[in-house]
Parts: structure tokens; C-alpha cells; sequence
């Protein structure tokens, strides 16, 4: 039960947020918004004010902000509030509001997790140990360097080495940027395969955690949330790169019990703040990854909708309608599909291991 009751507060908080940020760029673009729903399928709970129906859906997976004429194809939608007549960067604003509020909420919930000191786990880049014989040691790391970039991506939080040397490193040597008594050095590290870990390591780790205090609180939110950010695209590179098997794909079936469940029955003996830190990180990497994948230019995501404004700034008039209408009905179509896909291969992570 609390496992059930976590997925939907954390699922229901990312749509929330993500839905409310097209309605309300919606409304100051003069836009009717006709329904506010949160979840998918028949409505359980629903009211209309202001002309708007605010409905609650039986399955607490999506949700949806629907606009008059969003789709070219309502025979109602030339009105006063057609999403149609709007200016075009009017609904290129309402579109991107969704991922960018779920890029906000992300920020808020990592500056909450922040400042949980008694149990947040921050490090910075810094070694506290190198392995001996290990690359870092031979390249002539000492401990106390902090690390600035690997290959000139910057750093901010430990986890992003082992991040990159799981999903971006790709063989070779590995340019280094450190810092050392306030003076800043590169070098060349060549990294050596661990069998244990099964991965690339530069030899480092780090067992010192750091309590941010004031604007430095504001420094790490970010950093924390930029993780996020880093992963996700990391993940959808492995993707197109054939380095993600089925096992790793989970839809919300899989995420309830895969993740938000078996993080609760773990973390739950250590008392409610650890639980909630838990919940809030997941929550934290689910609104980076809708944020980031809403974006993508594909039919039937703000994505695939911002490629056709584009289109229309560009050309200096819009696609018809009904002609983008389509294309989203495809992709919507197509979505339905990927989940039943998905649907079944949670269940088959599940029940066939």
C-alpha cells in the first residue's frame, strides 16, 4: 500500500507540474483551456469552472492540459480562444511551459533535498583515496585534487565520474583537469578496466560528504539537478547505441515496483526522512526525464509540436491544421502502442526473472 501510495504522489506531482505550466501560459496567451486533467482514462472526480473541466482520471499515469483547436481537427476550434489564434510565439510559450516547470519543480526538489543535512549525501569531486596501482595514481593524482573535467565535461558532484566513465567513456585516454593548492594542472589518464565493477575507473574515490550552507545550497540544487539532466541524456545515448537491453526500459508498471517500491522496502528501516529523501530523488529524476523527453521532436510531444511553430516562424505562416493534426494522431497512436509494449515488458521484468 504505501509503495502504491508513493507512485501516485510522486507521479502526481510531476504531471501536476508539468500540466500546469501549459495552463498557465494558456491563460496569460489568451488560450481556452477546455480540460485539466491528472491521469489517464475514465474520470473519477470532475468540475467545471471558468469553462474549464478539472478532472481526475482513474489511472494516475499522464495526464493532459487541452486546449481549443490544439489539434487542427475540432470543428470548434476557430474561436475567440482557439489555440490557433494565438500568436506563434504565444503557443511556442504555452508548449514549452510544461518541461520547463518540470525543470523548475526538479530544481525545488533538489534544493529541499539539499538542505536535509542530517541525511543528503553530497560530495564533491574531490579524492580521498587513490588506489594504489590504479590510472590516477600512475598520471600522478594525490589525494585532496579535485577533479574539474573529464575531457572537458565539468564537474560539480562526485557521481559524475563514475557517471561518465559508464556512459559516455568510449576507450583511450581521458584528459584531466584538477585543481591542487588553488592551482589548476591537466594531465592524461588512462583508464583500466575493473572485472569486479565490470566498468572503466580512473582509480578514485571519495568518502567525505559536505554540508552546503546559505547561496552554496543554491550551488549544489543545481548541481544536483544538472546530474539529473547529464543522466538522462546519457541514457538515451546508450539507447541509440544498443547499450540498454529490455531489462533497463521500465514503463509506469515497472517504475512503481521496480524502483519506487524496492527504494522503499530498502530505505524504509532507516526512518521517514530517509524514505522521503528516496522518494524525493526519484521524483527529482522522473521530472528531469519528462521534461527531456517531452522535448523531443517527435508527433504528439511539445517536441513535436514546437517543430511545426518552428516551422511556421520560418515559413512565416503556419502548417494547415488538419495536416499537423495528423501527424500528432499518428504519433499519438504510435505512443498507445509503445505502451502496451512497455506495459508487458514491465510485467515481464517482474514476473520472469
Amino acid at each position: 500500500m504505501a509503495t502504491i501510495i508513493w507512485f501516485i504522489v510522486i507521479f502526481g506531482v510531476v504531471v501536476i507540474a508539468h500540466e500546469f505550466g501549459h495552463y498557465l501560459l494558456a491563460k496569460a496567451n489568451g488560450i481556452h483551456v477546455q480540460e485539466f486533467a491528472v491521469g489517464m482514462g475514465p474520470s473519477i472526480l470532475s468540475f467545471k469552472k471558468g469553462g474549464t473541466v478539472y478532472s481526475l482520471k482513474i489511472f494516475p499515469i499522464g495526464g493532459a492540459c487541452l486546449f481549443e483547436g490544439e489539434d487542427g481537427l475540432d470543428s470548434e476550434g476557430d474561436g475567440e480562444g482557439s489555440f490557433l489564434k494565438a500568436s506563434v510565439w504565444g503557443r511556442i510559450s504555452t508548449v514549452v511551459a510544461g518541461p520547463v516547470f518540470n525543470f523548475i519543480l526538479a530544481f525545488v526538489i533538489a534544493l529541499i533535498m539539499v538542505n536535509m543535512k542530517d541525511i543528503i549525501a553530497i560530495r564533491d569531486p574531490v579524492i580521498t583515496n587513490i588506489v594504489e596501482g590504479g590510472a590516477a595514481e600512475a598520471a600522478g593524482m594525490q589525494d585532496g585534487d579535485r577533479i574539474i573535467s573529464l575531457n572537458g565535461e565539468k564537474l560539480g558532484l562526485y557521481q559524475e565520474i563514475p557517471l561518465y566513465m559508464q556512459a559516455t567513456y568510449s576507450g583511450g585516454d581521458v584528459e584531466v583537469v584538477y585543481e591542487r593548492g588553488g592551482t589548476r594542472y591537466t594531465t592524461t589518464v588512462t583508464p583500466q578496466f575493473s572485472e569486479t565493477a565490470g566498468i572503466y575507473q580512473l582509480g578514485v574515490s571519495n568518502s567525505e560528504y559536505i554540508e552546503p550552507k546559505g547561496i552554496e545550497t543554491l550551488k549544489y540544487a543545481w548541481y544536483e539537478m544538472r546530474y539529473s539532466v547529464k543522466a538522462t541524456f546519457k541514457s538515451l545515448g546508450m539507447i541509440s547505441k544498443g547499450k540498454v537491453t529490455r531489462k533497463d526500459v521500465a514503463g509506469p508498471v515497472g517504475i512503481a515496483v521496480n524502483v519506487v517500491g524496492k527504494t522503499y522496502e530498502s530505505v524504509k528501516v532507516y526512518g521517514w526522512s530517509s524514505v522521503l529523501l528516496s522518494m524525493l530523488n526519484i521524483m527529482l529524476m522522473l521530472s528531469v526525464n519528462l521534461g527531456i523527453l517531452n522535448l523531443l521532436p517527435i508527433p504528439a510531444l511539445d517536441g513535436g509540436r514546437l517543430v511545426f511553430l518552428l516551422l511556421e516562424v520560418i515559413r512565416g505562416k503556419p502548417v494547415p491544421p488538419e495536416k499537423e493534426g495528423m501527424v500528432h494522431f499518428a504519433g499519438l497512436m504510435f505512443f498507445m502502442v509503445l505502451m502496451v509494449i512497455i506495459f508487458f515488458n514491465d510485467l515481464s521484468n517482474i514476473f520472469m526473472k
